[in-house]
Protein backbone atom coordinates (compact mmCIF):
# COMPACT_ATOMS: atom_id res chain seq x y z
CA UNK A 1 0.00 0.00 0.00
CA UNK A 2 1.66 3.50 -0.66
CA UNK A 3 1.98 5.75 1.44
CA UNK A 4 -0.81 8.26 0.56
CA UNK A 5 -3.07 5.19 0.46
CA UNK A 6 -2.26 4.00 3.75
CA UNK A 7 -2.09 7.39 5.35
CA UNK A 8 -6.02 7.96 4.12
CA UNK A 9 -7.24 4.23 4.83
CA UNK A 10 -5.89 4.85 8.69
CA UNK A 11 -8.16 8.18 8.98
CA UNK A 12 -10.94 6.33 7.46
CA UNK A 13 -10.43 3.25 9.70
CA UNK A 14 -10.11 6.12 12.75
CA UNK A 15 -13.44 7.66 12.00
CA UNK A 16 -15.01 4.59 11.91
CA UNK A 17 -13.85 3.54 15.55
CA UNK A 18 -15.04 6.94 16.69
CA UNK A 19 -18.24 6.19 15.67
CA UNK A 20 -18.31 3.03 17.35
CA UNK A 21 -17.64 4.70 20.43
CA UNK A 22 -20.00 7.63 19.94
CA UNK A 23 -22.75 4.69 18.98
CA UNK A 24 -22.17 3.15 22.51
CA UNK A 25 -22.48 6.52 24.27
CA UNK A 26 -19.21 7.25 24.03
CA UNK A 27 -18.02 11.34 23.46
CA UNK A 28 -14.52 11.50 21.27
CA UNK A 29 -12.19 14.26 23.21
CA UNK A 30 -9.22 14.19 20.51
CA UNK A 31 -8.39 12.75 17.65
CA UNK A 32 -4.36 12.37 16.99
CA UNK A 33 -3.93 14.22 20.10
CA UNK A 34 0.44 14.27 20.11
CA UNK A 35 2.44 15.18 23.15
CA UNK A 36 5.47 17.01 23.40
CA UNK A 37 7.65 14.02 23.67
CA UNK A 38 7.07 12.47 20.28
CA UNK A 39 3.70 10.12 20.68
CA UNK A 40 0.63 10.22 18.98
CA UNK A 41 -2.90 8.91 20.84
CA UNK A 42 -5.18 7.86 17.83
CA UNK A 43 -8.35 8.73 19.26
CA UNK A 44 -9.14 9.92 23.14
CA UNK A 45 -12.61 8.85 24.43
CA UNK A 46 -14.37 9.17 27.27
CA UNK A 47 -17.24 7.29 28.96
CA UNK A 48 -18.45 8.53 32.23
CA UNK A 49 -15.55 8.93 34.21
CA UNK A 50 -12.85 6.65 32.51
CA UNK A 51 -10.59 8.27 30.23
CA UNK A 52 -10.34 5.87 27.30
CA UNK A 53 -6.85 6.04 24.85
CA UNK A 54 -7.68 4.30 21.84
CA UNK A 55 -4.61 3.00 19.07
CA UNK A 56 -6.10 2.17 16.11
CA UNK A 57 -4.41 -0.23 13.74
CA UNK A 58 -6.13 -1.53 10.30
CA UNK A 59 -4.86 -4.56 8.06
CA UNK A 60 -5.95 -6.95 5.94
CA UNK A 61 -7.15 -9.27 9.70
CA UNK A 62 -7.40 -8.46 12.45
CA UNK A 63 -4.45 -10.56 13.79
CA UNK A 64 -2.21 -9.18 11.20
CA UNK A 65 -3.37 -5.64 12.89
CA UNK A 66 -2.80 -6.99 16.37
CA UNK A 67 0.65 -7.83 15.15
CA UNK A 68 1.48 -4.28 14.14
CA UNK A 69 1.40 -2.71 17.92
CA UNK A 70 4.98 -2.57 18.87
CA UNK A 71 5.72 -2.58 22.95
CA UNK A 72 8.14 0.94 22.51
CA UNK A 73 4.99 2.20 20.64
CA UNK A 74 3.00 1.35 23.85
CA UNK A 75 5.78 3.00 25.70
CA UNK A 76 5.19 6.44 23.60
CA UNK A 77 1.63 5.97 24.05
CA UNK A 78 1.57 5.79 27.78
CA UNK A 79 4.17 8.71 28.05
CA UNK A 80 1.88 10.50 26.14
CA UNK A 81 -1.73 9.35 28.03
CA UNK A 82 0.19 10.56 31.06
CA UNK A 83 0.77 14.38 29.80
CA UNK A 84 -2.64 14.49 28.64
CA UNK A 85 -3.97 13.35 31.99
CA UNK A 86 -1.41 15.94 33.92
CA UNK A 87 -2.59 19.00 31.25
CA UNK A 88 -6.26 17.73 31.32
CA UNK A 89 -6.61 17.26 35.72
CA UNK A 90 -9.90 15.47 36.81
CA UNK A 91 -12.39 17.47 38.62
CA UNK A 92 -11.41 17.28 42.54
CA UNK A 93 -14.72 15.43 42.53
CA UNK A 94 -13.95 12.65 39.83
CA UNK A 95 -12.94 9.38 40.20
CA UNK A 96 -11.12 9.06 37.05
CA UNK A 97 -10.14 5.82 35.52
CA UNK A 98 -7.83 4.89 32.61
CA UNK A 99 -8.21 2.44 29.81
CA UNK A 100 -6.26 1.84 26.97
CA UNK A 101 -8.22 -0.03 24.10
CA UNK A 102 -6.88 -1.50 20.61
CA UNK A 103 -8.94 -0.79 17.99
CA UNK A 104 -8.75 -3.85 15.41
CA UNK A 105 -9.95 -3.04 11.57
CA UNK A 106 -9.80 -5.71 9.22
CA UNK A 107 -9.83 -5.13 5.01
CA UNK A 108 -13.94 -5.67 4.73
CA UNK A 109 -14.23 -2.31 7.53
CA UNK A 110 -15.16 -5.05 10.51
CA UNK A 111 -13.93 -3.50 13.97
CA UNK A 112 -12.76 -5.23 16.82
CA UNK A 113 -12.23 -3.71 20.28
CA UNK A 114 -10.17 -4.65 23.09
CA UNK A 115 -10.57 -3.00 25.85
CA UNK A 116 -8.07 -2.78 28.41
CA UNK A 117 -5.23 -4.29 25.64
CA UNK A 118 -2.59 -3.42 27.73
CA UNK A 119 -1.71 -1.97 30.99
CA UNK A 120 0.80 1.25 30.78
CA UNK A 121 -0.23 3.21 33.62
Amino acid sequence: MSGALSYYSGLAAEEQVARRYEDAGGQISAHRWRGRFGGEIDLIARDGDTVIFVEVKKSRSHARAADRLSPRQMQRICVSAQEYLARFPAPANCNRKVRFDLALVDAQGQIRILENAYFGM
